[in-house]
């Protein structure tokens, strides 16, 4: 059976891109379920899958994330790996169904989890909010804030890759890719247009879809008033080469392969280097940092070629 991409609620399990998307294990009421029965449902899943990779938000409730560890922590185990990126809900929906799409392919648990880390750079996440006084997200300054007070006044905000607000007018732009991508659309309690009508086209995406606002949106943005957005990759194929074009390693605790310098299911990062090894080991440090480099440089010429 294929690694498992669980996620915490329904709304962040995304319809199938394709035919390959695998579907989401959604771990329902995971905070309130008697503690024995969560461990027997959450065994049963890794002993079905063998690795769960569990991919939740950073606006999940206080009591999810507590259960999630305390589980983890029970079972004593490294086949589960707890993936939560600074992506708003929707953003870290789509990522979760890119690790669905990735699930398909013959690539280990360990390189699957870690390409969470990869993929999340080629995501723009924001909203159109109707409100920035309780966002605490994104920086806000005091000039938003009052603007934020007067009738009517809309914002465009860009949450990752790079935090950027706006207030909405004729000359309102947010930074977008620079490749292909599609879009995903979440309508809450505002209306606008300006997603569909002025920045897909700004950022010319070659889709656009509609999906349910989760749930945890709101708590994200600080408002009800909002209409989340998000571009990302929806081939396959190009999410299959930039992954397999980045230079792998091993994680020393777990054996596991990994991509990147930390282990998504142990945590485990790099040993150190001992202070008398440095001499002997400062030639290949350049080599190394090289090698990343070029592994980075990899995955954004196999992006370009694609795209």
């Amino acid at each position: 059976m294929p690694t498992a991409i669980a996620v915490t609620s329904a709304d962040l399990a995304l319809p199938p891109q394709d035919e390959r998307t695998l579907p989401a294990v959604v771990l329902r009421d995971i905070a309130t379920l008697p503690l024995e029965q969560a461990l027997t449902e959450l065994q049963t899943l890794i002993e079905q899958h063998g690795h769960v990779i569990v991919v939740c938000s950073q606006a999940t409730p206080v009591a999810v994330l507590r259960r999630l560890h305390t589980l983890r922590s029970l079972l004593e185990s490294d086949r589960i790996a707890l993936f939560s990126p600074d992506l708003p809900p929707l953003g870290l929906a789509v990522l979760a169904r890119q690790l669905r799409q990735l699930g398909s392919c013959d690539l280990s648990p360990g390189v699957l989890a870690s390409a969470g880390r990869l993929l999340v750079h080629y995501i723009h996440s924001g909203a159109v909010l109707g409100s920035v006084t309780r966002l605490d997200r994104i920086p806000v300054n005091l000039k938003q804030h009052a603007k934020s007070w007067m009738p009517g006044s809309q914002f465009a905000v860009l949450a990752h890759p790079q935090p950027q607000l706006v207030r909405l007018g004729p000359e309102a732009a947010l930074d977008g890719p620079e490749f292909g991508t599609w879009m995903l659309v979440a309508k809450g309690q505002l209306q606008s247009d300006w997603v569909a009508g002025t920045l897909a086209p700004s950022w010319k995406v070659q889709g656009l879809r509609e999906a349910p606002l989760p749930a945890e949106s709101p708590s994200w943005w600080g408002t009800g008033k909002v209409i989340e957005f998000c571009s990302y990759l929806p081939d396959l194929s190009v999410l299959y080469q930039l992954v397999t074009s980045v230079r792998r390693g091993i994680c020393h605790w777990c054996g596991i392969d990994v991509i990147g310098d930390r282990c998504v299911f142990c945590s485990a990062t790099p040993p150190s280097v001992p202070a008398h090894d440095n001499s002997n080991r400062s030639s290949n440090s350049n080599n190394n940092n090289s090698s990343s480099s070029n592994s980075d440089r990899s995955a954004s010429r196999a992006l370009a070629r694609r795209t």
